[in-house]
C-alpha cells in the first residue's frame, strides 16, 4: 500500500470515544479504530463491562482507557465528557453505538418502554453529540459516527420504540450536518443490517423468524462484528472529510432486494 493510501485511512495520533463498546458491534468498531492507529476510549453502561474489549486492545498493544456511563442519564453524560477531556484530552472521533431494544406488539407497548429506548437510543445520543461536538467544533476539527439502524428506513414488527428511534437517529445525523460541516466537522452513520449480536440472539433461535430473514440478504448471511470494521475507519478517516449526513447501509444488500 502507498504511503499515500496509508496516511489516507490513517487514526495515528487520535481518539476515538466508542460507546457500547463491550462486545458485538462496539467492540469490534473499537477494535478496528484501534488498529488504524487511534488511542481508544471504550464506554459501556459499566465500567466492568468493558473490561474484556480493554484486555483485547492491550494484546494488541493499542492504547485504551475504559469508562462507564449510563447514556440515558444527562448527568452521566455530562460526567463522562469531563473525566475523558480531563484524563484523555481531546476526543477526535465519536462513535455512538450503545443501544437497547424492548419487543412487544405496539398496542401493548408500555409508556415505560418506550421512554426507556428513547432516553438511550436518542437522547443520550444527541447529548453526548452535543458536548463532544462542541469541542469538536472548537478544535476545527471531528468525526461522528452515529450507528442507525435498517428499520432507519423500515418499521419493523414490535419494536415501535426503536424504529422510531433509530429513524431520530437518521435525521439527527443530517441536521448535525448541515451545521457543523463547514466547520471541519463530519457527522455521518452506519446502519447495519442483521448481525449475529447478542440482541439478535432471539431472533436467531427463531427458526420460522431466521429463515426469512435469511432468504432475503443477498450476501446470503448475516452480519459479522468485524464487517464494520472498514466501514468505522472510513468514516473516522481523513478519506471521509468530504463525506457529511451520508447513513451508509452494511447490510449484505437487504436495501437492494
Amino acid at each position: 500500500m502507498s504511503n499515500y493510501l496509508k496516511s489516507l485511512f490513517s487514526l495515528n495520533g487520535k481518539v476515538a470515544v466508542v460507546t457500547g463498546a463491550s462486545r458485538g458491534l462496539g467492540q469490534g468498531m473499537a477494535l478496528a479504530l484501534g488498529r488504524a492507529g487511534a488511542t481508544v476510549v471504550a464506554v459501556g453502561s459499566q465500567l466492568a463491562s468493558v473490561e474484556k474489549t480493554l484486555a483485547l486492545l492491550a494484546q494488541e498493544k493499542i492504547t485504551a482507557h475504559g469508562f462507564g456511563c449510563d447514556q440515558s442519564d444527562p448527568a452521566a453524560v455530562a460526567a463522562l465528557v469531563q473525566a475523558v477531556q480531563s484524563q484523555v484530552g481531546q476526543v477526535d472521533i465519536l462513535v455512538n453505538n450503545a443501544g437497547t431494544i424492548r419487543r412487544a406488539p405496539a398496542a401493548e407497548y408500555s409508556d415505560d418502554d418506550w421512554a426507556a429506548v428513547m432516553d438511550t437510543n436518542i437522547n443520550g445520543v444527541f447529548r453526548l453529540c452535543r458536548e463532544f461536538g462542541r469541542q469538536m467544533l472548537a478544535n476545527g476539527s471531528g468525526k461522528i459516527i452515529n450507528i442507525a439502524s435498517l428499520l432507519s428506513f423500515s418499521g419493523g414488527i414490535t419494536v415501535p420504540a426503536y424504529a422510531a428511534s433509530k429513524g431520530a437517529v437518521a435525521q439527527l445525523t443530517k441536521a448535525l450536518a448541515n451545521e457543523w460541516a463547514a466547520s471541519g466537522v463530519q457527522v455521518n452513520a452506519i446502519a447495519p443490517g442483521y448481525f449475529e449480536t447478542d440482541n439478535t440472539e432471539n431472533l436467531r433461535k427463531d427458526s420460522d423468524r431466521f429463515a426469512a430473514i435469511s432468504a432475503r440478504i443477498p450476501a446470503n448471511r448475516w452480519g459479522l462484528p468485524e464487517d464494520l470494521a472498514g466501514a468505522a475507519v472510513f468514516l473516522a478517516s481523513p478519506a471521509s472529510d468530504y463525506v457529511n449526513g451520508h447513513l451508509l447501509l452494511v447490510d449484505g444488500g437487504w436495501m437492494a432486494r
